[in-house]
């Protein structure tokens, strides 16, 4: 699923669009127990609860696609009449309402979702009857063809409101205020089917995580029996050490310089497509031949590629680099500067020693305070003092 798709169903999440049938939920305590249960026709739900519940559905289909929002496809083995997929295709078709179905799902969850505290399983049921589009893009919403009926499920922290004091309006006193536990943003959850193409996608799901470093593997792979992918951190620690491994002796300050910006110029011309752009092995092959790599460094780059990244691997540019800061660090010193200035640097052998240079063309600053600029001019002899 890209951003459009994404917010098109985010857009459901409101009085005058809700598609939702029916909702469940569970809370589960520290000790892995539940304590007490849901399970309500949406809209009879008192209004204040309601807007409430659309806020958290509405985080749990929020963030940066590739990286809060992960797009997930089932291997086909758990496609099969006993996998994993076949499993959430009859609790869709149950539409909520078979109790030994959700327990089992109950089950599932809180056997493998890592979290040593209080949490709320939320899981709804939804149809959307998909408008057709003309051909300017407007919605046609008395014209449809096709209906999306999807499963969202949040998973979100209950915590203890902090201690403090509190203005009682009846006794017209400070005093000390109850403590209440209080339902989160959602830190996981996930759309099944995909709506991929504004249609369902029944071999696909989109996952979210509120922390790209915290994916939650048990999650992934035992409970929707797909692989855990490389988060956002992740891709960029690989990425890393693929032009370290690859580019050997010729992984140099311009090259590496040159490969950044042909990153941030592609992230630039795909900006406004709704899909990110993706790098695979040919492409990051592509990407080091144009910013200078030679071919003769790339003759062993495929077989190094496999080895670092694993064959079938796709980067997220975004991912990769920041369009914001270019750093470089040494062990005592981290410099930090747009991608646009990084022609202010350069390193340079003087006498035997390595240096980073520094082009300084404007005012300096150390801790605030404006130095002045160091010049040839050679320091004056006592002579001139007499």
């Amino acid at each position: 699923m890209n951003k459009k798709e994404t917010l098109e169903i985010r857009k459901q999440f409101t009085n005058e669009n809700c598609a939702i049938t029916r909702i469940c939920g569970c809370y589960v305590d520290a000790d892995k127990q539940i304590r007490t249960e849901l399970k309500e026709a949406f809209l009879s739900l008192p209004e204040e609860e309601i807007f409430k519940y659309y806020e958290i559905f509405r985080k749990t289909l929020s963030g940066t696609v590739g990286k809060n929002l992960l797009n997930m496809e089932f291997p086909l083995e758990q496609e099969m009449p006993d996998g994993t997929q076949a499993w959430l295709l009859k609790l869709l078709g149950s539409r909520l309402t078979d109790d030994a179905l959700l327990e089992e799902f109950y089950e599932k969850i809180i056997h493998s979702y890592s979290y040593g505290e209080n949490y709320y399983i939320i899981l709804i049921h939804a149809a959307y009857d998909i408008p057709r589009r003309a051909e300017d893009g407007t919605e046609l919403f008395d014209a449809s063809d096709d209906t999306y009926e999807y499963l969202l499920c949040s998973i979100c922290p209950v915590k203890l409101s902090k201690a403090g004091l509190c203005y009682n309006a009846e006794k017209n006193s400070i005093e000390d205020r109850n403590r209440d536990w209080l339902v989160e943003a959602p830190e996981a959850g996930f759309l099944f089917p995909a709506f991929n193409d504004r249609n369902t996608d029944l071999h696909s799901m989109l996952y979210y995580t509120k922390n790209p470093e915290a994916l939650q593997p048990a999650l992934m792979e035992e409970f929707f029996g797909c692989q855990t992918p490389l988060s956002a951190r992740g891709q960029k620690e690989t990425f890393q050490e693929l032009l370290t491994e690859a580019l050997g002796e010729s992984c140099d300050y311009e090259t590496v310089v040159n490969i950044h910006e042909n990153l941030n110029e592609l992230i630039e011309e795909k900006k406004d497509l709704p899909d990110p752009p993706t790098l695979t092995k040919p492409e990051v092959k592509n990407l080091l031949l144009q910013s200078g790599v030679s071919e003769e460094t790339m003759e062993h780059f495929e077989e190094q590629f496999d080895i670092t990244a694993g064959e079938k691997t796709e980067f997220l540019a975004t991912n990769l680099t920041s369009t914001k800061t270019m750093e470089v660090r040494t062990p005592d010193v981290i410099v930090k500067v747009s991608p646009e200035k990084a022609a202010l640097l350069e390193t340079r052998i003087i006498d035997g020693r390595s240096y980073l240079l520094i082009q300084i063309d404007d005012q300096v600053e150390v801790n605030g305070v404006i130095i002045r600029p160091v010049t040839d001019t050679p320091a004056a002899g006592p002579e001139e003092f007499s």
